[in-house]
């Protein structure tokens, strides 16, 4: 059973998802995962836009509650062997801490609590490991370490534009973890964030006054479409365009959800996208992914 997407993402790209017996409701990928058993589902209030679902966020911090809801009857009738699970964010998903005290029978507990790309990697190790299926790990472990350094070289030389990559729009968020180091592999610099840091909120005068030349809007658990629509709230600014990322035509809006807010093997998708749009012509897309280009005064777009 995974109780994070990234897990069951994780247990699909080692040949295991057929012995999933149970997932989250926000388990989308492969389209796969979307037919299994769910076990959790979302307090948040359909329809809430950005700020609205920053209010719900803090309101459950405050309360030290989740915006996870574990139905503990569909977990005990799942009866997994092994349950994938995390430590990384207490709000917004399941962590291991909030499984029951006692399960019969108590399955064996995989913690997924990768904070970098380094991390991740480990993470999926110990996936495999659990599985029985460590050689499959060990070689999608080598498989995305030999992409991101295939990227580092493709780079390699060239002028490093910054970046600026927020991952969440109402209020604005940097983004954490991992993503500058996707960042970095990429042949960017982040001005915003820090590697292995969390995210934390900023005004938009701190934005102004970093002025990237890129611009990245990577909102969690949002894709690319979604993403775009929220992106208003900035785009509608009077001062939006004063970025030079804005002027230069550099703002770009990318599915945060499967990419960048994500611990799983798509990081590395993330990395090539970041790479194909900071530095063209050296770095080539993953196939299905894509970015949309912000316009100056609208959430209109053109898609690259």
């Amino acid at each position: 059973m995974s109780l994070v997407p990234a897990g069951t993402e994780i247990a699909f790209a080692l040949q295991a998802g057929d012995e999933l017996v149970a997932v989250t409701h926000d388990c989308d990928y492969p389209a796969a995962a979307r037919a299994l058993p769910r076990v959790t589902s979302s307090t948040i209030a359909p329809g809430s836009d950005s700020f609205a679902i920053d209010a719900q966020v803090r309101a459950a911090v405050e309360r030290g509650e989740s915006t996870f809801h574990l139905d503990a009857s569909a977990l005990a009738a799942a009866r997994p062997d092994v349950l994938l699970g995390q430590t990384l964010c207490e709000v917004c998903a399941v962590t291991v801490a909030q499984l029951p005290a006692a399960m019969d029978p108590a399955p064996v507990v995989v913690p997924l609590d990768g904070h970098s790309l380094d991390g991740i990697l480990a993470d999926i190790q110990r996936v495999g490991d659990a599985l029985g299926r460590t050689d499959a790990a060990s070689a999608l472990v080598a498989d995305l370490r030999a992409r991101m350094a295939r990227v580092a070289q493709q780079v390699n030389g060239v002028p490093r534009p910054t970046v600026g990559c927020l991952e969440w729009l109402a209020p604005l968020f940097n983004a954490g973890h991992w993503v500058p180091e996707q960042v970095a592999i990429a042949g960017g610099t982040d001005l915003l964030g820090r590697p292995l840091v969390p995210s934390i909120d900023f005004p938009f005068e701190r934005l102004l006054e970093a002025d990237p030349e890129y611009l990245f809007l990577m909102p969690c658990g949002f894709d690319a479409d979604r993403a775009l629509t929220e992106a208003r709230v900035l785009t509608d600014r009077p001062d939006w365009a004063q970025l030079r990322a804005v002027r230069d035509r550099q703002t770009w809006v990318v599915d945060g959800n499967a990419y960048f807010s994500r611990p799983g093997p798509r990081v590395v998708d993330g990395i090539e996208l970041l790479a194909s749009l900071l530095h063209p012509g050296r770095v080539v897309a993953p196939a299905g992914t894509r970015a949309i280009r912000l316009a100056i005064r609208s959430a209109s777009s053109s898609v690259a």
